[in-house]
């Protein structure tokens, strides 16, 4: 799905017109962007978070030349998917996840008790 097709989308989906939907959507986007270069994260309970992370500088390869180059730090935009949208990607996985975590509370309620160390013998004169 590309931008027009979502400006369609939202359009029908709300009876407004193209032209508004377009104008809902930039300032969407505008709004998610600005937050991001300040630094802060948006985050959209259920969809996702997007954050600005910062890059160390790291020395790479240029396979053309066959030399080391130096990269700079840099910022980069983030987005770590929610876990409905995981979910809805694949629900298999979310079952999963699920399962494993209500096996785990109670796989630490069924273990027995550690035993206590056994005191240390005196040392021998």
């Amino acid at each position: 799905m590309n931008r027009i097709e979502l400006v369609e989308k939202i359009a029908t989906a709300h009876n407004v017109s193209k032209a508004e939907a377009a104008r809902i959507l930039e300032t969407v986007t505008g709004s998610i962007v600005a937050a991001v270069k300040k630094g802060d994260p948006v985050q959209l309970i259920g969809f996702g978070t997007f954050k600005q992370v910062a890059r160390a500088a790291r020395t790479g390869f240029n396979p053309q030349a066959g030399a080391k180059i130096k990269i700079a730090a840099q910022k980069v935009p983030k987005f770590v998917p929610g876990a409905a949208f995981k979910a809805a990607i694949d629900p298999k996985a979310a079952k999963r996840k699920a399962d494993k975590a209500a096996a785990k509370p109670a796989a630490k309620k069924a273990a027995p008790a550690k035993k206590a160390a056994p005191a240390k013998k005196a040392a021998k004169k």
